[in-house]
């Protein structure tokens, strides 16, 4: 599951992420999309794992996953 299955699970929209932890919409799509890493301070990592309601293993592999969606046509 990817950054976008994660939030979209969650019931969110990219503006209601981006706002909760204080983030341009335009980063959660880049992210989600696997043009760049999130780069987060700790206490948006905590934040968006509760938002998305998972784990970080979990939040951890879906970054990876959406990251392998931009190398893989």
């Amino acid at each position: 599951m990817d950054l976008r299955a994660l939030r979209e699970r969650a019931g969110l929209r990219i503006s209601d992420v981006a706002r909760e932890i204080k983030s341009a919409e335009s980063s959660i799509r880049n992210w989600e999309k696997g043009r760049t890493t999130p780069k987060m301070e700790v206490w948006q990592v905590f934040r968006l794992r509760d938002l998305y309601q998972c784990t970080e293993a979990e939040l951890v592999q879906a970054v990876k996953e959406s990251m392998l969606e931009e190398i893989q046509p």
